[in-house]
């Protein structure tokens, strides 16, 4: 049993970790809120004054804000729709039996350790490059004209891109959870005739309901922040310039950093709606 003195000794050595973390943590945070109040040009004769609010007025009142915000709603939406769908059949594909197991579970997996700013290029000029792409090479073996995916099917080409990237993860914590589903169940089910259908929507989708909802928090918080394949691909042309891409263009290229740091305001309170959202629907499922 600790003592007194024993947690106090813990908490001390903690101390500079903690410290550490917290100043890692609310620095930047605090900067930025400073900054959302100012002019601050860095390229125009840095400082000129205090804005109030008019950073934060001109940033949401701006025409590019709203279509951002719908532009990476629609980013995340898709990309959970796909990689929860085909994860959980993924996930049950890989938890049978077969030649090559841990083989294909690598090969499954991979994707996940390319690094974003990588995987956009490889789709970008290996796969949906219209002139010597894989795909434009298949749709002429059809007979079809060749798709400049980048243009015409943009917001649907970087869903692709983000979910080839994150299914892996989706996949991972998917079979996690379906290796922990006890086989007697199954086996009692089938065995009073239920069908695989009926197997699957009333015993292995509820077992799988914690790990769906992990997967979505952790999924959304990051795919807000998706940038480096919009970065590589449309630099946010064709409807795809999402919020953390309109950040990065006020500070960046139109050299605004005042206007840029009211809007990571706005993307830090919008990732922290969502976050409490999501967290409310995880804590709901970790309490059955």
């Amino acid at each position: 049993m600790a003592t007194k003195a024993s947690r106090s000794a813990a908490r001390l050595m903690l101390a500079p970790a903690v410290i550490l973390l917290l100043g890692w943590m609310l620095v930047p945070l605090v900067m930025t809120v400073i900054f959302s109040f100012q002019r601050y040009l860095p390229m125009r004769g840095g400082f000129q004054g205090w804005a109030g609010f008019d950073n934060y007025v001109r940033f949401v009142t701006s025409s590019a804000f709203w279509p951002s915000v719908q532009a990476t709603l629609i980013i995340v939406g898709g990309v959970l729709v796909i990689t929860l769908v085909l994860g959980v059949l993924l996930a049950i594909l890989l938890d049978q039996p077969m030649w090559g197991q841990g083989i294909v579970r690598i090969l499954v997996i991979a994707p996940f350790f390319v690094m974003p700013t990588v995987s956009a290029l490889v789709w970008k000029n290996m796969f949906m490059d219209p002139v010597n792409g894989l795909l434009a090479h298949l749709w002429r073996f059809f007979g079809a004209q060749p798709v400049s995916w980048l243009s015409e099917a943009s917001m649907s080409s970087i869903i692709l891109i983000a979910s080839w990237q994150w299914l892996p993860f989706a996949t991972l914590i998917l079979l996690t959870a379906i290796q922990s589903l006890d086989s007697e169940q199954l086996e009692a089910a089938e065995m009073d005739g239920a069908s695989v259908m009926a197997r699957f929507w009333f015993l292995i989708l509820p077992h799988l309901a914690r790990a769906i909802t992990i997967v979505i928090l952790i999924q959304t918080i990051f795919l807000l922040a998706i940038f480096a394949e919009i970065f590589v691909t449309t630099q946010g042309a064709f409807g795809t310039r999402t919020l953390t891409y309109l950040i990065y263009q006020r500070v960046l290229e139109s050299q605004n950093v005042g206007l840029g740091s009211a809007g990571g305001v706005y993307a830090i309170i919008l990732a922290n709606i969502l976050a409490l959202f999501l967290m409310r629907i995880v804590g709901k499922n970790l309490d059955r």
